[in-house]
């Protein structure tokens, strides 16, 4: 299934499945036909309809989502080979203290805040009839050291419009980790039909900024004293990339 591709549903068994699984990010069969209102032969009729449509995949009785949204790619960089790829369940905890690692060197505040809402759900992709979001990793030797998100909103009016997020640990600054996280997320909305990207930041956030400025973004608007950082009023930087 795209991630693009709004789910739908034939029965409320199905939908009752896959929104079970889509809310915690993997589920045991056994748990998800104690919550299916059918008997074991319909559920695995039901199953295999959800599997055959690219909705779920199962390896060794547990389920996940099946989102198609790219491969692996591989890199040579001056600290290893880089490898930038989907974000599975399994890297939940690296994701989460990647981003905190990077919220405690600079003042991001989306970032900060998708990390709670990570923590919250406890599921690293969304997809359902409300909202979608998307990760892509930047892994060394299995360690998380940097990441891409894309907010995807479903209602029609701003559906080619999407939310970017993007960091990397402090060590690994410097070795490209970064644009390749950034072009990844990019060309992923643009295959995928978004016309707009768009990532909201501190004014105090140089970093960011030129970094952004650095790879074609512009600043579409200012939000006067939208935070509160230390005490003080922080104006919000929107930038935007457009296709």
């Amino acid at each position: 299934m795209q991630a693009t591709e709004r789910p739908t549903f034939e029965s409320e068994a199905s939908k009752r499945i896959y929104e079970y699984v889509e809310r915690h990010g993997t589920a045991k069969r056994n748990v998800l036909l104690d919550i299916a209102p059918v008997s074991s032969d319909e559920f695995q009729v039901e199953l295999d309809r959800l599997k055959s449509r690219g909705y779920l995949e199962e390896d060794g009785g547990t389920l996940q989502l099946a989102l198609k949204v790219g491969a692996i790619e591989e890199y040579e960089s001056d600290v290893g080979v880089v490898t930038i790829r989907p974000a599975r369940q399994q890297d939940f905890q690296g994701l989460v203290d990647t981003i905190r690692d990077v919220t405690a060197e600079e003042t991001y505040v989306v970032a900060e805040s998708i990390a709670e809402q990570l923590l919250y759900e406890e599921t690293v992709t969304r997809h359902n009839q409300i909202k979608s979001r998307v990760f892509f990793i930047a892994a060394i030797d299995d360690e998380v050291v940097g990441w891409t998100h894309l907010d995807l909103p479903q209602l029609a009016k701003v559906q080619e419009t999407a939310q970017q997020t993007v960091g990397v640990k402090e060590e690994y600054h410097g070795h490209g980790i970064g644009s390749q996280l950034l072009q990844r997320g990019l060309d992923w909305a643009e295959a995928n039909g978004y016309r707009k990207v768009y990532n909201s930041i501190p004014m105090t956030n140089d970093r960011a900024m030129e970094f952004l400025g650095a790879h074609g973004w512009e600043t579409e608007a200012i939000r006067r004293d939208h935070y509160t950082i230390d005490g003080e009023y922080v104006d919000e930087v929107m930038m935007a990339y457009r296709f």
